[in-house]
C-alpha cells in the first residue's frame, strides 16, 4: 500500500482528526500572485475568440484547432471573464472582492478561487507562432514566450510510446501546479484540491472543444521530471499534473526524434517573501510523482468502477429538457452563489434530471480509462425543494435515469449540521448532489499516481456541473469543507470504499441580488 492511501485517509477524516499543521494561518500579506510572473518574456495578445461553432454540415468538425480556436478556449476557461463585486454571504473576508481592488471570475472553478494551475503550450511546426514554449498570461490574455524552439520532440519523448497517437502530436499544452498558489491558505489539505482543479480545467476544454467536433484527451502518465527540466521548475515545488496533445489544422505529422534538452529561459518570480513547506505536501508530491512514466495497463481500472446504484422504488425522471443558454455563455456567466439560494422557488424535476444526466455522463478521459467504458463515479442526490420528488436521499441510476430511495425525510438538518463553513444555507438549496469515487480501488489499480486521476474525476464532475448549472440559470456552488464520514454513514456507504469527496449545491437565487455591472462601468464589454 502507497503513501497516497495514509493521504486518502486523512482526507476523509479530516472533519474528525484534524490534518497538520492543525494551528496554521494564512499570511495573506505576504500571498503569491495570483498567476506566474516572468518579467522579462515577452508577451505575445491572443487573437479575438470565434463567435461560435463553425457553420457545417451536419456531422462535420473543425478540421482542427486554430489560434483564434485555442484563444477562445483559453479565454473561457481561465481568462477572466467578469469582475467579482456581488454581495454574498462568503465569510472569507481577506479574499473577498472590494471596489478599488479588482477580482475577477473565470469559467473554470477553483478551490477557493485560486486558480493554481499555469497552462504551458509546447508549439511545435506547421502552428502560427514561431515554435517554442508559452506559458498563458491569464490576466493579459496572451502567451509569454519561456523558450524559442521547436521542443515538441522533448514533450514526446517524456510522454512515451505507449500514449498511441496522442504521443505523435505537433501542439502540446502542458498542465503544472505551482503548489504554494494554493497551500499557503489550504497548507496540507492543498494537494487534494489542486488534484480537483486540473480535472475541473480539463472538462473546461472537453466541453468548449466539443462544440467544434475537437477532443481533449489528457494524458496523466509521463516523464514528470524531463517535464519539470523543460518548464524550468523545481520539482518538489510545483508538478506537472498533464499533458493534451492537440490535433492542429494543417500542421504536419511530427519528424522522429527532436529531442533537445532544452529548459526554458524565463523562470516565474515568487512575490511571497517567505515559503513554507508542508510535510504532508511534500510526501504526497513525492508519491505520485514516483514512477509516473508506468502508464497502467488498460484494464487496470476495471476493479474500480463505480458500484451499481443502490436504494429502493425507483423514481422515474423526465427527460432533461435542452438549457437555455450554449456552452460559450455558460462559461461566462458560472459563479458560485454563496448564501444566496432561495428555497421558495423549488428546482424543477428537469432541471434535475439534466443536472444529474449531464454530471453522470462526465468523464475525465485519460488515458487509463476505457472511452465506453464504465464510470469512476457514482451520483447522490440530497432533495430539498424539488417539484415532483419528496425530500430525503437518493442514489441515481444513469442508466434508467432513475433515482433511487435511500434514506426518506427532509435533509436539511443533516446538511447543515455536518458542513463547516457559514457561506451556505444547504436547506435552502433545491438539491445537494454528492458524487463519490473508491479511491482506494483507483489506488489499488494503478498505484499513488492514480489520486491525481481520483481528484480529477471528480473535479470533471463538479465542473460539468457549474456549466449546466449555469446554462439553466441556476444557482450554484461546491464546497469541500464537510465531514466526509457522516456522509458515508448518512448515504449506507460504510464498507463499500466509496469516498465522497465534494458536495454540489443546486438551486435558485434570490431574485433582484445586489451587484456591481462592471461592463456598464467599464463603457461596455471589451474596452
Amino acid at each position: 500500500m502507497g503513501h497516497a492511501h495514509v493521504y486518502a485517509h486523512e482526507i476523509m477524516h479530516r472533519g474528525r482528526v484534524p490534518m497538520e499543521p492543525v494551528d496554521f494561518v494564512p499570511d495573506w500579506a505576504d500571498r503569491p500572485r495570483k498567476a506566474k510572473f516572468h518579467p522579462d518574456a515577452e508577451t505575445f495578445p491572443l487573437p479575438p475568440s470565434p463567435a461560435g461553432p463553425p457553420r457545417t454540415a451536419p456531422g462535420r468538425s473543425a478540421p482542427g484547432f486554430t489560434l483564434p480556436l485555442l484563444s477562445g478556449m483559453l479565454r473561457d476557461s481561465y481568462g477572466l471573464t467578469g469582475r467579482r463585486l456581488a454581495v454574498q454571504a462568503n465569510t472569507d473576508l481577506a479574499a473577498l472582492p472590494h471596489y478599488t481592488h479588482a477580482n475577477w471570475s473565470r469559467g473554470t472553478a477553483s478551490g477557493g478561487g485560486l486558480y493554481p494551475v499555469a497552462v504551458h503550450w509546447a508549439a511545435g511546426p506547421g502552428g502560427p507562432l514561431t515554435p517554442g514554449l508559452y506559458h498563458y498570461a491569464p490576466h493579459q490574455h496572451g502567451l509569454r514566450r519561456l523558450l524559442a524552439g521547436d521542443v515538441t520532440g522533448d514533450v514526446r519523448e517524456a510522454v512515451g510510446a505507449g500514449a498511441g497517437d496522442a504521443g505523435q502530436a505537433a501542439q502540446y499544452l502542458v498542465l503544472s501546479v505551482k503548489y504554494w498558489q494554493n497551500a499557503f491558505k489550504y497548507n496540507s489539505f492543498s494537494f487534494h484540491a489542486v488534484s480537483m482543479d486540473v480535472g475541473a480545467l480539463v472538462q473546461t476544454w472537453r466541453l468548449w472543444a466539443a462544440r467544434f467536433g475537437l477532443r481533449i484527451d489528457p494524458l496523466l502518465w509521463f516523464d514528470e521530471e524531463r517535464l519539470a527540466r523543460l518548464l524550468g521548475v523545481e520539482a518538489e515545488e510545483e508538478g506537472v499534473f498533464a499533458v493534451v496533445p492537440l490535433a492542429w489544422q494543417g500542421a504536419p505529422a511530427p519528424a522522429e526524434g527532436g529531442a533537445t534538452g532544452a529548459t526554458a529561459r524565463h523562470r516565474d518570480v515568487e512575490r511571497s517573501r517567505r515559503v513554507i513547506e508542508f510535510d504532508a505536501l511534500r510526501r504526497i508530491h513525492r508519491a505520485t510523482a514516483g514512477r509516473a512514466a508506468d502508464r497502467p495497463a488498460p484494464e487496470a481500472l476495471d476493479a474500480a468502477a463505480a458500484h451499481p446504484p443502490r436504494g429502493a422504488d425507483p423514481l422515474p425522471l423526465p427527460v432533461p429538457p435542452e438549457p437555455p443558454a450554449g456552452t460559450g455563455r455558460a462559461l461566462r456567466e458560472r459563479r458560485s452563489s454563496f448564501g444566496r439560494f432561495d428555497a421558495s422557488r423549488p428546482v424543477t424535476a428537469g432541471e434535475l434530471a439534466a443536472a444529474l444526466a449531464d454530471c453522470a455522463a462526465t468523464r475525465f478521459g485519460t488515458e487509463a480509462e476505457h472511452p465506453a467504458g464504465p464510470s469512476l463515479t457514482s451520483l447522490y442526490a440530497f432533495v430539498n425543494h424539488v417539484e415532483g420528488v419528496a425530500p430525503g436521499a437518493y442514489a441515481y441510476d444513469p442508466a434508467a435515469h432513475t433515482l433511487r430511495l435511500v434514506k426518506p425525510g427532509p435533509p436539511g438538518s443533516f446538511l447543515q449540521r455536518n458542513y463547516f463553513l457559514s457561506n451556505y444555507n444547504l436547506e435552502q438549496a433545491g438539491a445537494v448532489l454528492v458524487p463519490t469515487v473508491r479511491t482506494t480501488a483507483v489506488l489499488d489499480g494503478v498505484g499513488d499516481r492514480g489520486y491525481r486521476l481520483v481528484g480529477g474525476a471528480v473535479g470533471a464532475v463538479a465542473q460539468t456541473f457549474y456549466t449546466t448549472a449555469a446554462a439553466f440559470g441556476l444557482g450554484a456552488g461546491v464546497a469541500l469543507g464537510f465531514d466526509n464520514i457522516s456522509y458515508i454513514e448518512e448515504l449506507g456507504l460504510t464498507g463499500t470504499d466509496e469516498a465522497p469527496l465534494l458536495i454540489m449545491l443546486l438551486g435558485r437565487e434570490r431574485p433582484r441580488p445586489a451587484e456591481f455591472r462592471h461592463e456598464i462601468a467599464c463603457g461596455g464589454e471589451g474596452r
